[in-house]
């Protein structure tokens, strides 16, 4: 513990890192003030309510959870980080898929600048569409709109808009001036937010209901700890690659000749395939389950298919986790352009020729290792669902996507600042030094 505080410390000694983390925690405050203000028009007591009934609660809590908190109090960050990932998802699709801004992306950053415009503006034209459509959705429920009509309607749709880009533009100042990974942190302030509430309910329920309740909380216990170790095994698995490079003379001196190696982790995309697979699927279960108030069709829907939990939400979750987690892996590394760059340096893989086949041999060995990473998230994002069905007081930061999304960042922060640490000299961040990959 000694060790840890005085790791600690030194994270506060190095000027910049000191200025980036309090950056960091100023964009958390403002962000946290947002959560609090409610959007003018709203009866948060009929919407409180809505979130309690069972058609709707287990899903719209679920969403509320990467709000952190302020789709439960409608406010004016209701809508998060959804537009920008919605938006981000499909500028890379398209990148992919259209010539032109596939050109654009190899430009540097004079095309990444301008890909990144395209997502702001398609950011604004989803922020604009889930402002409108949440309004229509609200002044269908009886007594949530206290005053329904076209001025409600546009007021709450810029309203929506403007705090959607305003939460997209907070994430860009953390990429600037803060620790990066500026959408993931926002996400993560959202969740850790709710912590201390769910530790209050469950002492409380302790307090209340005696033997029993203490016998459930000390299998949530067992529950988190197995999940917590779980996921901090596999995220910190990789598979090395060993690289050989050829000596060479230059004028007296002789370089290289050196051994290294080539990390490709077990899961190389993250937590992007979970939160990108989250942003998909919240839209259309949030719209089936406010239209469930009045169309029985919906309420089947949402009862029957879309429920957390559920088969097919399990499954399309599970489906679109995979697809993001190769895909993610896919724009990460290029291997005709890894092994393009071996050769360049002098450098082979023992036992496979340079060029062609170098570049099979990292397709074969990320498809090997990708599969059971995207499957390892599929797992965990739809196997806690299976457990609110039957422990429903699980509280939702406790569940599987929730503590991937807290450890995954946690995990990548710790890194980039021990990173930060080592180049001045100072021990890591951690107790034992460095963090180190589990071969």
């Amino acid at each position: 513990m000694v060790v840890i505080l005085r790791n600690l410390k030194n994270v506060f000694l190095v000027t910049e890192l000191r200025k980036k983390l309090l950056f960091t925690l100023g964009v958390f405050a403002v962000y946290r003030l947002g959560t609090h203000i409610p959007i003018p028009g709203i009866n948060t007591h009929v919407f409180s309510q809505l979130l309690s009934r069972g058609v709707v609660g287990g899903l719209l809590s679920y969403l509320d959870l990467f709000s952190g908190g302020a789709l439960k109090r409608f406010a004016v960050f209701a809508l998060g980080m959804g537009p920008y990932i919605n938006a981000s998802i499909m500028m890379q699709l398209l990148t992919v898929m259209l010539p032109s801004l596939e050109q654009l992306s190899k430009e540097g950053e004079h095309g990444r600048r301008i890909i990144n415009q395209y997502t702001r503006y398609l950011t604004l034209g989803l922020s604009l569409m889930y402002g409108f459509s949440t309004a229509l959705l609200v002044e269908r429920t009886e007594g949530l709109a206290i005053s329904p009509g076209w001025s409600f309607r546009l007021t709450t749709m810029i309203i929506m808009a403007v705090g959607a880009l305003f939460v997209m533009w907070l994430g860009e100042q953390i990429n600037s001036h803060g620790i990066g990974n500026g959408s993931s942190m926002i996400i993560f302030a959202g969740i850790i937010a709710s912590f201390p509430g769910a530790v209050i309910k469950i002492f409380e329920k302790i307090r209340v209901g005696g033997g029993e309740e203490m016998f459930w909380a000390a299998i949530l216990g067992l529950f988190l700890l197995a999940t917590i170790s779980f996921i901090i095994f596999l995220e910190r698995g990789e598979r090395r690659i060993p690289v050989q490079y050829a000596k060479r003379v230059v004028g007296q001196k002789v370089y290289g000749g050196q051994s290294s190696y080539i990390p490709l982790k077990l899961n190389s995309a993250g937590v992007i395939p979970v939160i990108f697979a989250s942003a998909l699927m919240s839209m259309p279960v949030a719209i089936a389950s406010l239209l469930a108030t009045k169309i029985p069709f919906f309420k089947i829907i949402v009862q029957d298919w879309l429920r957390y939990g559920g088969v097919l939400h399990s499954v399309l979750t599970a489906g679109l986790i995979m697809f993001f987690a190769f895909f993610y892996t896919a724009i990460i590394f290029n291997p005709v352009e890894l092994a393009d760059n071996i050769r360049k340096s002098g450098g082979f893989i023992p036992g496979i020729r340079p060029g062609k086949r170098t570049a099979d041999f990292f397709d074969y060995v990320l498809t090997r290792v990708g599969f059971p990473g995207a499957l390892y998230l599929a797992v965990l994002a739809i196997f806690p669902g299976v457990v609110y069905l039957l422990l429903p007081q699980l509280p939702t930061i406790f569940r599987g996507i929730s503590l991937l999304i807290v450890i995954g960042v946690a995990l990548d922060t710790s890194s980039q600042i021990e990173a930060k640490l080592i180049e001045r000299r100072y021990e890591g961040f951690l107790a034992s030094g460095r963090l180190k990959g589990r071969r």
